[in-house]
């Protein structure tokens, strides 16, 4: 089986949709496929306005078709609503081939954070985007009634995954702090809302373990927060296991890779109850989702069991993801040349 994979997003971007598409890409390959990344370092391109460190490339309609010709796919999927994915999207419904999308970031509600860009436009661009795909797939349940309310159809759901030879509870090392540790992971952006956690007033030691934007401003502005950057591989994982609750003040993401990893390392999570967050943590002992982020904390703290994080967040695996991911792709020889073939 051929996979012909189209997304904006890939390495060295270092994010939860990059995370997802090139673990899934890593066991389609065990599973016996072939699969062709189709991303912005195979064409000219230039840095977002926005985020420098993301690449953003306009690759012309006769290349993408190349591509395709030369590359032969039995299925097709665009990942991403950028640049490439529009262009694919041109493309692949001009030659009339099937494809699956999926959705990875809700976009209007980020534009609307970052720069006041009403969300309505965005969510009729993103509406149109997706309406030719067989099948949208999407992270969460609650994503997916979200979208069918704002008008999406062919929606299923594709879970994530995580990585527990990365991902296992380690050693802690919590000498030198103060104690208890509060830890956020991820981009350092606005969207994110790390503020929210940054202005607390919490007894004990705040981490930011991530790069981003945000991040000379926040270490200008929050003098008591110790700021890590990037961590990697068995870094990140003896990172999460040195917190005592691992806070997520994120009000936009579709599900939240980190929630899983941190959980796997036996560090419980505190988030606001909004998608993602409460399809993940849906017991107790797994941290808290609260309107009140520092109650949301407290509860973490008070009821987090750090074996059965581990034991639970043992049950998401990219194997398992990625076997939703096959059954929901579909061939992408168009009708019309099927009825050609068996015509001639």
């Amino acid at each position: 089986m051929k996979l012909l994979l189209f997304t904006d997003a890939w390495f060295p971007q270092i994010n939860g949709v990059v995370r997802a598409l090139s673990n899934t890409v890593k066991q389609l390959e065990l599973m016996g496929y072939e699969v062709l990344v189709v991303e912005p370092s195979l064409f000219s391109n230039i840095p977002c306005p926005l985020y420098p460190e993301i690449r953003l490339a306009f690759p012309k309609a006769k290349a993408l078709n190349r591509i395709i010709d030369e590359f032969k796919p039995d299925s097709l999927h665009i990942a991403t609503e950028g640049p490439i994915g529009l262009r694919a999207r041109s493309v692949l419904n001009r030659r009339e081939l099937n494809y699956t999308t999926s959705f990875h970031t809700l976009f209007p509600e980020y534009l609307r954070k970052m720069i006041l860009f009403p969300e309505r436009p965005g969510w009729s661009f993103l509406r149109w985007f997706h309406s030719t795909s067989s099948a949208v797939m999407v992270p969460t349940p609650s994503i997916q009634e979200k979208l069918e309310k704002l008008g999406f159809s062919n929606l299923q759901i594709w879970g994530r995954g995580i990585d527990l030879e990365h991902f296992s509870p380690m050693e802690r090392e919590q000498e030198g702090h103060k104690l208890p540790i509060y830890m956020y992971v991820g981009r350092v952006s606005k969207e994110k809302n790390i503020e929210a956690f940054l202005k607390l007033d919490l007894n004990g030691t705040k981490i930011v373990v991530g790069d981003g934007p945000q991040r000379k401003s926040l270490e200008r502005e929050w003098k008591d927060t110790q700021f890590w950057g990037y961590r990697t591989g068995p870094d990140l994982a003896r990172a999460y296991s040195q917190a005592d609750v691992m806070v997520f003040p994120s009000r936009t993401d579709t599900f939240g890779n980190v929630i899983l990893e941190s959980l796997a390392c036996g560090t419980p999570v505190a988030a606001f109850p909004v998608h993602g967050p409460k399809d993940i943590l849906v017991d107790s002992r797994l941290g808290s989702c609260n309107k009140e982020l520092a109650t949301a904390i407290n509860e973490a703290l008070l009821r987090g069991n750090r074996e059965y994080c581990s034991t639970y967040a043992a049950g998401f695996t990219w194997n398992n993801s990625t076997e939703v991911f096959s059954n929901l792709l579909v061939p992408s020889q168009s009708m019309r040349s099927k009825q050609t073939v068996l015509a001639s």
